[in-house]
């Protein structure tokens, strides 16, 4: 029974709820057992309460160089919003090299997993070299990311972006040129490429991920939808912006969500990054579509984007899930309750999104649904419960942390979501083996010595 090992918590959130007294068997395949069966190793997380992973939807890894480096108008009397703020996030683009994509791609998956992370969707456009140029290996700087995802234990999916312009009727953009691929036969292929070279990796997922309606044409969006096979996930930025709607309607005489629907992209695997925006009508496609909405309320708030209408969306079908995105911070629990009160603020009304039990966990359940199970879903991970079978994806909370002690065990899961600080995680898991350990991750020191260093090379 060696090969078995069972977590003891002093809770374990399982169907919904927080049970006292059950523990998780772990198999050697790192899955989840149904029974704990006698003899098995017990490891005891004393004073802890167990959950499932985190499942990070949306994120663009490098951003996180640029983290504090943008909090200012840079032209005096001017004003700063999402296009200015692209500019200087391009400086970052432009520069890296494959190993110096690692290095930033390493620390903030390393942040990701000590704040309970154990999956990412990562939305990657970096591609060619800085001129252009595609490297002999046209996946070179995928390869980078995944490595570095592996490197500290995590899940992750690799959302290839496809960029094929600036923008509608927009001169071809220099700063964009590691992003564009030649054609989108082009795209496909490099993109069915990566997931081939990946395939039986259990950790590692790939997808499709046409840029925005400003980067592809309605010809690339036909055929991506003709080419995708119906189980592997599509993302795309959505709506983000009004300058995105204004030029789709231009373009095509349709809003981003009714465009995406006329081709033949919608549909459960494809999700809507951000998708704030929306008419009612965007609304009810996305929701008949069963397609998922990734929120990432962070960045749609340091951006100016504005907020996701989640409440529609969830009331028409859709699915919602979270993403870190720019990196702004990284805290998906911190995600889920800016979505909930940014909702607030606009419908001047308190617990937006509850579900309507009547039970004191009914809002923060549904909230950690997205941060778990719904994110699973839309990145094709199987991730995001502990149920039998399911991969042995879980972190800790320390339960006498100073923001969570006094919760009872049905206050726990609201204190967790709704005011748990990122110090109270403190074991993580992935496929059953501890990658955190009483808050330490073996490459926290080393990680962070390199990343320093990078940062002061492009931020003298």
């Amino acid at each position: 029974m060696s090969d078995i090992t069972v977590y003891q918590p002093d809770f374990l959130f399982s169907d919904g709820r927080f049970h006292e007294g059950r523990a998780l068997a772990v198999g050697a395949d790192g899955r989840v057992l149904e029974a704990v069966p006698e003899g098995a190793r017990v490891e005891r997380l004393a004073g802890r309460a167990l959950l499932p992973g985190l499942v990070n939807g949306h994120s663009h890894a490098f951003q996180r160089l640029i983290r504090g480096r943008t909090e200012y108008v840079a032209t005096a009397g001017g004003k700063d919003d999402f296009w200015s703020w692209r500019e200087a996030m391009y400086r970052a683009a432009e520069a890296l090299t494959p190993e110096e994509i690692h290095v930033a791609s390493r620390q903030v998956f390393l942040e990701m997993v000590l704040s309970g992370i154990t999956t990412v969707g990562e939305f990657h456009y970096l591609h060619h070299q800085p001129d252009g140029t595609p490297y002999a290996d046209r996946n070179e700087l995928a390869h980078a990311v995944i490595r570095a995802a592996t490197d500290v234990g995590l899940r992750i999916c690799l959302l290839r972006v496809g960029y094929a312009r600036a923008g509608f009727n927009v001169a071809a953009n220099p700063r964009q040129r590691r992003f564009i691929d030649a054609d989108v036969d082009t795209f496909l292929s490099t993109t069915q490429a990566l997931a081939n070279a990946v395939r039986g990796d259990a950790r590692v997922n790939v997808g499709f991920a046409p840029h925005s309606v400003r980067a592809v044409s309605r010809d690339w969006l036909t055929q991506v939808a003709r080419a995708a096979p119906a189980s592997m996930p599509i993302h795309m930025h959505v709506a983000e912006q009004p300058k995105e709607i204004e030029a789709c309607l231009a373009e095509h005489g349709r809003r981003p969500v009714e465009l995406v629907s006329d081709v033949g992209l919608l549909g459960p695997s494809f999700t809507a990054v951000h998708g704030v925006h929306l008419t009612d009508n965007e609304v009810a496609l996305l929701g008949r579509a069963g397609a998922t909405v990734c929120a990432c309320p962070s960045t749609e708030r340091n951006l100016g984007d504005g907020i996701v209408p989640a409440d529609a969306l969830v009331k028409a079908g859709a699915r919602v899930s979270f993403g870190s995105d720019s990196q702004t911070v990284v805290d998906l629990l911190d995600e889920a309750r800016q979505l909930e009160q940014h909702l607030r603020l606009v419908r001047l009304r308190r617990a937006v999104l509850d579900p309507g039990t009547g039970t004191l966990d009914g809002l923060a359940a549904r909230l950690f649904d997205m941060a778990t199970v719904q994110g699973a879903r839309s990145l094709g991970m199987g991730t995001g419960t502990l149920s039998p079978g399911s991969p042995a994806d879980f972190f800790t909370v320390d339960v006498h942390h100073p923001s969570l002690v006094g919760a009872s065990p049905t206050s726990l899961l609201p204190g967790i979501v709704f005011g748990a600080a990122g110090g109270a995680v403190r074991e993580v898991a992935v496929a059953g083996r501890l990658v955190v350990r009483d808050g330490h991750h073996p490459l926290t020191e080393a990680s962070g010595k390199a990343f320093q260093q990078l940062a002061r090379r492009l931020y003298p």
